[in-house]
């Protein structure tokens, strides 16, 4: 929830919206995630570059000063994009946001702007959905704002939630940017009781997503909700969890064994709080390692590598083997590492990935071995060593560096494929 008012560094007090007192497992929980989520409070203040926030409400016709100072418990600019760009994309019927404000005059621009959909948005405070109603009609903007106290509790997840009525039967586009982490380090987690309207092709966007709450929560969406592929982006100050539903024709069910979830949780937690202490120490700020699905991010490995084969055999597909780190880094954010003199580039493609374009580059070693080397901004299980899969008959090695993940893609032996990632110098 964001005001359109310079507001302070905490979200609303929890005794404006009527709130009953917190227990007092949750006042543990709150006071042990604070003491560790510290860097990541103290990286989101900025709210991101003002000529970002500049060239959004340029791009959505608004005037400069429609959206407050973003930071803090505010959405940054990297979140309110991500909505813009989903709209774009999809052309939403139905949207349903928790947590409104900047997130909310955004989303509703955009649908103005993009095929007019519904939004259908949710804030624990009454006097905040009326001064938020107001802010929209100020800009010409509609949306159905509603007071959703947080009077409900989840039987999968701790904190109190939302009071919510009359839902969309099919929501195409789900924004999460509530209820604050004061409530609860994990609350926002009972968001997946609206998982089973999501419709296919469907997206669910998670702002503070890089947070250690929010990360054991997206650890546990993805085991319980396997057909919705989770990436975790770092384009913003604080992160989204961008969720995208697979049109299956058979849908999965959510879990209903919520007592071995939440003793699940209770076990995660633990071994965060003991491990955070050791992260935060060795300087790995915005990094919290956990286990992620690297499926997505290994299929497109695989997919630029084919691609790449074909282009190789096609006369009508100019190549281009010049390869400039500095400028992909200033025109996509991806960072490079260095590959051994003795290999030669036959190729340099921007690949396309839901997400952030991607870069593709086609090599080929001394012995005749063609590879891909493929890199984008994701989440994978692995870390600075590499780990090994196999997408028919392609073997990738796939790593870690930062917010970076790498692949690279050969048909050989899953050996041969490990000795040649050992060669790729770490980027700097």
């Amino acid at each position: 929830m964001t005001s359109r008012e310079l507001t302070g560094f905490l979200s609303l007090a929890e005794q404006e919206a009527g709130a009953a007192q917190s227990r007092m497992s949750d006042l543990a929980w709150r006071i042990g995630f604070g003491a560790i989520s510290w860097p990541w409070l103290l990286a989101s203040l900025s709210g991101g570059r003002k000529a970002d926030k500049r060239a959004l409400l340029d791009e959505l016709k608004l005037p400069h000063d429609a959206l407050p100072h973003l930071g803090s418990w505010k959405a940054d600019v990297g979140f309110l994009r991500h909505i813009v760009r989903e709209i774009a994309r999809l052309r939403p019927a139905q949207v349903v946001e928790l947590g409104a404000g900047a997130s909310t005059l955004i989303a509703a621009k955009a649908l103005a702007m993009h095929g007019g959909g519904r939004l259908t948005s949710f804030d624990q405070h009454g006097g905040f959905v009326d001064a938020t109603r107001t802010w929209l009609s100020d800009h010409g903007l509609h949306a159905d704002l509603r007071h959703a106290p947080l009077a409900s509790e989840s039987s999968d997840w701790p904190g109190r939630w939302y009071a919510l009525d009359d839902l969309p039967e099919r929501i195409d586009l789900l924004i999460i940017d509530g209820p604050p982490w004061s409530v609860h380090p994990l609350v926002r987690g009972a968001a997946d009781s609206l998982f089973a309207r999501l419709s296919p092709n469907a997206v669910v966007l998670l702002d503070d997503a890089a947070r250690p709450g929010e990360r054991i929560v997206a650890q546990r969406w993805r085991q319980r909700w396997p057909h919705i592929d989770f990436r975790l982006m770092h384009d913003g100050t604080k992160g989204t969890l961008v969720g995208r539903r697979r049109d299956m024709s058979i849908p999965v069910a959510n879990d209903n064994e919520s007592g071995r979830g939440w003793q699940h949780l209770r076990r995660t937690a633990a071994i965060a709080a003991l491990l955070a202490t050791g992260w935060i120490a060795r300087g790995a700020l915005g990094e919290f390692p956990q286990a992620a699905q690297a499926s997505p991010f290994l299929d497109e490995a695989a997919a630029s590598h084919r691609a790449g084969l074909l282009r190789q055999n096609m006369a009508s597909q100019v190549e281009s083997a010049t390869l400039n780190s500095e400028e992909i880094r200033r025109s996509t954010g991806i960072i490079l590492p260095s590959f051994p003199r003795s290999w030669r580039v036959t190729d340099v493609q921007l690949f396309p990935t839901p997400d952030s374009p991607a870069i593709a580059i086609s090599l080929v070693t001394p012995a005749g071995e063609q590879l891909s080397f493929f890199a984008d901004k994701a989440e994978t299980p692995a870390e600075a060593r590499p780990l090994i899969a196999r997408r028919a008959t392609d073997i990738i090695a796939y790593w870690e560096a930062g917010d970076m993940a790498y692949a690279l893609t050969g048909r050989t032996a899953a050996r041969r494929i490990m000795t040649l990632a050992a060669e790729i110098t770490p980027a700097s």
